[in-house]
């Protein structure tokens, strides 16, 4: 390996500053400053934690299960459940949607009606106004905690 030659201008300015016992002035670098990407994103959570939840590493605070539920009492359940979590400091969520029924006899009288309702309702019901002043983010669970049949929800802070 080859030492570096210092030219004459780096050795005059050298000396000047160690005389003066002050840091040497960095010159600035001449390649363009790489533009910070937003780490949080438009979702409201970091990189970090965003992955951690995919991973399915972060254990969830609180759940609410709406198997069973009519739409109405869903919703009603589902907003409530959200207000108290973040009322108590609760950050991290789980909604438990179901899959809704398996689509086997395409013609059977019961496959007429729409198929998992619930899990059709509830990310719209998220992203309406009321709810989504809620949530910093919201994506689908690790398949550990429900998979396709449960949504994470990440709360904001309480403000």
């Amino acid at each position: 390996m080859t030492k570096r030659v210092i030219s004459d201008e780096e050795r005059r300015e050298f000396e000047r500053n160690f005389v003066e016992k002050r840091p040497i002035r960095a010159t600035p670098a001449k390649t363009t400053a790489r533009r910070k990407t937003s780490a949080s994103g438009p979702s409201g959570i970091n990189g970090g934690t965003q992955e951690r939840l995919r991973r399915g590493l972060l254990e969830p605070e609180a759940r609410i299960d709406l198997h069973g539920m009519t739409e109405m009492v869903a919703h009603r359940a589902l907003h409530a459940f959200l207000h108290g979590a973040q009322d108590r400091g609760l950050r991290l969520v789980l909604v438990v949607t179901g899959k809704g029924n398996p689509r086997k006899e395409e013609s059977a009288s019961w496959m007429m009606s729409p198929h998992g309702v619930l899990k059709q309702m509830v990310p719209r019901w998220l992203n309406q106004p009321e709810a989504s002043a809620l949530i910093a983010h919201m994506q689908p669970a690790h398949v550990r905690h429900g998979g396709d049949g449960a949504l994470y929800i990440y709360l904001r802070k309480q403000r």
